[in-house]
């Protein structure tokens, strides 16, 4: 290599090193993580850090407030209570005192009385007057004391009822006194049982009046079966004294009653939008208190919210770093996809925050609409499926935020699941795509499993209504399908702007009608099979690794498109020709072939291929030495007699050596076919021996030095080869197996 060469070599390199070296700074690192936390921060704040207001007690609202969230109204809730401890009737006891039992005692005294013929009239005179009331006055005591022992009546209940019967005791005339002693057994016997009568069936009824029912007493004794005026008349004034009231104010089970109408009162809310202060209404105290309890005043500002929300972004971006920083993928040291990373955050959280900007308490469905998976299914296909279904976890968590509209907890896990499961089925569909048309699959697949989803929490709910379920069923399908319109409009320009070959883009640009690869099949029909039967082996060889096979396939087939400008000058395209190299110097043959790789990458960027191609056709031959035209000019030398110095590094291309293990393999694959199809008859121990030559003689020569493949893969490298030669060169191959039976003549 001239010294002006090396010159430009280093030129590059240094250049390079300038332009990407922010790629690889771990300050950068640093400063994209803490982004992400911000973003996280920003996104999520309005949803679960209230907005504050300057307002004074007494003046005029400068602006409409509307709540941030639901929140009890605590005067309507009370007013409600009120009305409803209003609307309880007073609570009334029946209680049974007995009356039967004072008839009998009565009676028995009367009987007991009148027989005594040794006691004078006066004297049973005297004793009515006393024994009588005594009687009554002791059964509504035992009542009392009966009631009490039961404990089902409470103390103001008992207090009720001893003053009601006390105040509404019926007092006997004092001429009944004087007729009592004179009524005989006969008497007696037929008043009792009519007594009982007309007691019970006026008694049958709630009384809380009793003079009222008394008055009924005089008309049921006239239709009784009494003769004697006098019978009918003690029958009625017994009865009177009898009767007593038997409904009592109960006040304990009115207020308990009261209270527990106050207690069934649901709270009263003020919702979520709702208009809290009008623009020029009046700061009332209730007004002010409700705006401090909602935590809106700027003077009594929580913070609280604040610190617990940078907590909350700084474990979602910690997430993300540990999953990055153990695993092995390139956004592990390259900037670059870090901040293709977070754009695509940036890119999903903004189209959820955009539709929950229509959201509402009459539409809250509508956050069935957001294309949640649009991020997810972005970086499956540009980054990495694993890192897809972490980020999904983290997109499901920041929608149950984003379209909480009740407030009632942070989370809402309707919109939360519903997010999990359409991402993850976007990336299990998504894996391997090969075609756009996997992209529209997937959005049909995320607008099913999003129905299906909510389809089952529809019906386990205790209210299905038919209306919300179709509402809701058709803002998920229509989601699905405005996800698939979002990936296909922005999937291009993050495959240019960050130069990402996606399996998509990598399949068009394997496309034989591709300019390029017209090209070289019109002018370089050799080298265009060449760079077919590379793409196939090396493949294989990646795949066997985990490495990229389809970028080394596509690779391949542009590897050597420099040839097409010289293309009479390899080898593969010399058919019926002259070697044009048997009548040139070796040194000029050296320059022209050691010039296609670079020429190549210069038509590459004339096509606007992408730098990973432009690479496997930059460095597939790294640093090799050109064997052939290094010996040629040196016999040439040698014959000539010439002291000039024939050195190795002038015959070695200029690299770079492969940075990638796609690069590596290309190269090595390369190799070995050129190298195999120059054999008439290969065998497989020929394969096998060329194969272990090859690679073995690269990785002496130090050309996968700069690049992370192993000893271990570069072995598997090799059997993949050898296995995959075999099927391409099976009826050329001798087996020995079927050769002993030639030999033998049978």
């Amino acid at each position: 290599m001239t010294s002006v060469m090396k010159n430009e070599v280093q030129m590059k390199g240094k250049f390079h090193y300038q332009l990407s070296g922010w790629k690889y700074s771990t300050g950068i690192r640093v400063l994209l993580f803490l982004l992400l936390a911000f973003g996280f921060y920003v996104s999520l704040y309005a949803k679960l850090v209230p907005q504050v207001y300057d307002i004074v007690l007494g003046t005029t609202s400068e602006k409409t407030i509307y709540a941030p969230r639901q929140i009890e109204n605590a005067i309507a809730t009370e007013q409600a209570k009120e009305d409803a401890a209003k609307r309880v009737q007073p609570v009334y006891r029946i209680v049974n005192l007995k009356n039967d039992t004072l008839i009998d005692a009565i009676y028995d005294k009367l009987l007991q009385i009148n027989a005594d013929e040794e006691v004078k009239f006066d004297d049973k005179v005297s004793i009515y007057r006393r024994v009588i009331p005594q009687l009554i006055s002791d059964l509504e005591n035992d009542s009392i004391k009966s009631l009490r022992a039961s404990g089902q009546y409470n103390v103001p209940l008992l207090e009720q009822i001893q003053t009601a019967l006390a105040e509404q005791q019926y007092q006997l005339p004092e001429e009944s006194y004087f007729k009592l002693p004179r009524m005989t057994k006969e008497d007696l016997a037929a008043m009792r049982p009519v007594t009982k009568d007309i007691v019970a069936k006026l008694m049958n009824d709630q009384i809380l009046d009793a003079q009222t029912v008394r008055a009924k007493v005089a008309e049921l004794v006239n239709t009784s079966n009494l003769t004697k005026n006098t019978s009918r008349e003690m029958v009625t004034e017994i009865a009177r004294v009898v009767i007593t009231p038997n409904k009592f104010f109960d006040q304990k089970g009115t207020d308990d009653a009261k209270g527990q109408a106050r207690e069934n009162v649901k709270p009263v809310y003020i919702n979520k939008n709702d208009v809290l202060v009008k623009v020029g209404d009046m700061i009332t105290e209730e007004i002010y208190a409700r705006l401090d309890k909602l935590e809106l005043l700027k003077d009594k500002a929580n913070y609280l919210p604040q610190f617990g929300l940078s907590i909350l972004a700084a474990l979602l971006s910690l997430v993300v770093f540990m999953f990055v920083k153990q695993s092995s993928l390139p956004i592990k040291y390259n900037n670059s996809q870090l901040v293709m990373l977070i754009l695509i955050f940036l890119i999903n959280v903004i189209s959820m925050k955009i539709i929950s900007l229509v959201q509402n308490l009459d539409y809250p469905y509508i956050g069935y609409l957001a294309p949640t998976a649009l991020g997810t299914i972005l970086i499956a296909i540009l980054l990495d499926a694993p890192l897809a279904f972490v980020s999904s976890v983290l997109f499901s968590l920041m929608a149950s935020i984003i379209f909480n509209t009740e407030h009632t907890l942070l989370f809402d896990f309707r919109y939360g699941l519903v997010s999990l499961v359409i991402c993850f089925s976007a990336v299990f569909t998504i894996q391997r795509a090969s075609q756009r048309a996997t992209i529209l699959k997937a959005g049909l697949m995320i607008a099913f499993f999003s129905m299906l989803t909510i389809t089952s929490m529809l019906l386990m709910e205790d209210h299905f209504q038919q209306k919300e379920a179709l509402i809701s069923l058709s803002f998920a399908a229509a989601g699905g399908l405005l996800t698939v319109v979002f990936v296909i409009g922005l999937l291009p320009f993050f495959e240019v702007a960050f130069g990402i070959l996606s399996p998509l883009k990598l399949v068009e640009l394997s496309n034989p009608n591709h300019p390029l690869l017209r090209k070289l099949l019109t002018e370089t029909p050799g080298t265009y099979h060449h760079s077919v039967m590379v793409g196939n082996l090396s493949e294989a060889a990646a795949e066997s690794i985990g490495a990229d096979g389809l970028l080394c396939r596509v690779g391949s087939y542009y590897h050597d498109i420099g040839k097409t400008k010289r293309p009479s000058y390899f080898i593969e395209n010399q058919t019926n020709i002259e070697n044009p190299h048997d009548r040139i110097d070796p040194n000029l043959s050296k320059s022209i072939i050691i010039a296609h790789p670079r020429d190549g990458v210069e038509m590459l960027k004339d096509y606007k291929m992408p730098k990973p191609i432009r690479d496997i056709a930059e460095q597939h031959h790294g640093t090799t030495l050109l064997h052939y035209f290094y010996h040629k000019a040196m016999k040439q030398a040698e014959e000539e007699g010439s002291d000039k110095e024939i050195r190795e590094e002038d015959f070695r291309y200029p690299g770079p050596k492969a940075q990638s293990k796609e690069a590596a393999i290309v190269g090595i694959a390369d190799s070995v076919e050129a190298a195999v199809r120059s054999l008439r008859n290969p065998t497989l121990e020929q394969i096998d021996s060329m194969v272990h030559k090859i690679i073995k003689s690269r990785l002496d020569d130090g050309q996968f030095n700069e690049c992370d493949i192993t000893l271990k893969e570069l072995d598997k490298i090799a059997k993949t080869l050898n296995e995959t030669l075999l099927g391409i060169f099976h009826s050329r191959i001798e087996y020995p197996s079927e050769l002993a039976p030639k030999k033998s003549g049978t």
